[in-house]
């Protein structure tokens, strides 16, 4: 994960609710990884107050993820996700699981960017997710610092592996942040999470998932991790996320 003096310990939400993932683990990601050797710990938790009724639906929902990544090399990282939902019935809903495997350039390499492609495959019950069981997501991360501005762009592409849409042509999810550090250990960010149908068919805005996120980070230590945020959706159709945080802390690899 970057850090948040950087700006990029910034979260990230995908805008499809109906993907089990975009609506519980959010985050747009930044090319640095975990250290060598370290484990970040993190809890993503996301409140819904406008969308989908029903016992599966996003309607007064509270997403829960707990996502655990190491740091193997300078060039490799693997996270492990644990999605839940507390429903607006008062039940607790096991979702489903990811694995992400992700590489990055090096600093070494110089780079007048930072780089990196994250990959997340695993399972999300096809309650959540509208039929589609099993998916790849295929994330290329491309960001840069400016002095005290922080920059991020993941044009995320999404795979179904199992379910009615199996085989079909992949999904469209442009996200992206900036970020501007207002002082050594507050920053300020806005994300915007966006859907545009599938590369073989673009939808019209009006009928598309569109995000902005205010965002706020606290930098409580080289360890850790906070950022609490709030959506503002900018179309009809796109579920009113009140909140989101996700709390982080490391352990282990070089100080």
């Amino acid at each position: 994960m970057p850090k948040l003096t950087l700006a990029s310990l910034v979260l990230a939400l995908a805008a499809a609710p109906l993907a089990a993932q975009d609506n519980f683990e959010i985050q747009v990601y930044g090319s640095e990884l975990v250290p060598k050797g370290a484990t970040m710990t993190e809890l993503h938790s996301n409140y819904t107050t406008r969308g989908s009724i029903g016992p599966f639906g996003s309607y007064h929902a509270l997403h829960e993820t707990i996502e655990i990544t190491h740091g193997f090399s300078s060039f490799f990282e693997l996270g492990f996700y644990h999605f839940m939902s507390f429903q607006n019935d008062g039940g607790l809903k096991y979702v489903g699981n990811h694995i992400r495997p992700r590489f990055s350039v090096p600093e070494s390499a110089h780079l007048p960017v930072g780089l990196s492609l994250s990959q997340e495959i695993g399972y999300e019950s096809s309650d959540f997710s509208g039929g589609d069981d099993w998916s790849w997501e295929v994330r290329p991360i491309i960001d840069k610092t400016i002095g005290r501005f922080y920059i991020a762009f993941n044009p995320v592409l999404g795979f179904t592996l199992s379910g009615p849409n199996k085989g079909g042509s992949p999904s469209f999810e442009p996200q992206g942040q900036v970020g501007f550090d207002v002082t050594p250990k507050i920053n300020f960010a806005l994300e915007y999470y966006g859907t545009t149908g599938t590369l073989a068919k673009s939808e019209a805005f009006k009928d598309t998932e569109q995000y902005l996120f205010p965002a706020l980070n606290i930098d409580f230590g080289p360890d850790w991790e906070f950022n609490i945020a709030t959506g503002l959706p900018l179309t009809s159709i796109t579920d009113r996320v009140a909140f989101k945080m996700i709390i982080g802390h490391r352990f282990g690899g070089k100080k």
